[in-house]
C-alpha cells in the first residue's frame, strides 16, 4: 500500500498555500514534513485527512483496504487539539475513541499502558497536565486499527520520555506495514523516515527530499 499525492493545489481563502505538489509515502515509511511556518505543513495534513477541499490534484491510497472509502476515513488524524472530553475519565475517553472509531475495547488497556496512563485511568481528563492530555489524545492511534496515521506536531507538550513512548508506538506501526505522515519542527525518532521540506508556495520544482536525521 502507498499514499499517493499528485499535482495537489490547496487554497485557503484567496491564498494558494500548495501548488503542483506531488508526493508518495510507501508502506512501512514515515514521511516527515518540515519547513518554515506558513509553508503548508498543516494544510497538507488536513487536506490528506479530508478536512480541506482540493483545488486541483488527487490524493489516494493505492491498494487501499477499503477502496470505497476516502483516504481520511481510512486514517487516524492527530491535530493540534487533543479532542478530549474533560468531564470523562482517562479510561472513558479512551473507550469513547475505541467505540467511535470501530475499535476493540480490549485494546484500551494496551493503549493506556503504551502511553503510561494506566494509573491515571480513573482520573477526569480535566485534571491532567498538558503532557498527559497529549498522551491520552495519542491513545486513539492504538484503540482502532488504521494503516495511515496523519500527525500534526505530535510531540507538542511531550517531554523526552513521552516522546520516546510515541516513537516506540509509531515504529511498531511502521514495522507492521503502516504509513505515517507527520508535520514537525523537531526530530521525532521515527524509523525508517524520509524528510520532505515544504517551502511557501511550493511547486514540484521546489522539492527537497532527504533521509530524515
Amino acid at each position: 500500500m502507498a499514499l499517493r499525492i499528485e499535482n495537489l493545489t490547496v487554497r485557503r481563502g484567496e491564498r494558494t498555500v500548495l501548488a503542483g505538489l506531488s508526493l508518495r509515502a510507501e508502506a512501512g515509511e514515515a514521511l516527515l514534513l518540515t519547513g518554515p511556518n506558513g509553508a503548508g505543513k498543516t494544510t497538507l495534513i488536513r487536506a490528506v485527512a479530508g478536512l480541506l477541499p482540493l483545488g486541483e490534484g488527487t490524493i489516494a491510497l493505492d491498494e487501499a483496504v477499503d477502496p470505497e472509502s476516502g483516504v481520511g476515513e481510512q486514517a487516524h488524524y492527530v491535530g493540534h487539539l487533543n479532542g478530549l472530553k474533560p468531564a470523562l475519565t482517562v479510561a472513558e475517553n479512551a473507550r469513547f475513541w475505541a467505540r467511535y472509531l470501530g475499535g476493540k475495547e480490549e485494546d484500551v488497556g494496551t493503549a493506556l499502558a503504551q502511553f503510561r496512563l494506566q494509573e491515571l485511568a480513573p482520573i477526569p481528563a480535566a485534571y491532567l497536565s498538558a503532557g498527559q492530555k497529549r498522551r491520552l489524545g495519542l491513545c486513539r492511534l492504538l484503540v482502532a486499527r488504521r494503516l495511515l496515521w496523519l500527525m500534526d506536531e505530535p510531540a507538542v507538550s511531550l517531554d523526552k520520555a513521552s516522546q520516546a513512548l510515541l516513537a516506540e508506538a509509531v515504529n511498531r506501526h511502521l514495522a507492521s506495514g503502516g504509513i505515517v505522515v507527520a508535520a514537525t519542527h523537531q526530530p521525532l525518532g521515527f524509523e525508517p523516515a524520509r524528510e520532505h521540506v515544504l517551502r511557501p508556495m511550493e511547486t514540484s520544482a521546489a522539492v527537497s527530499d532527504a533521509p530524515a536525521p
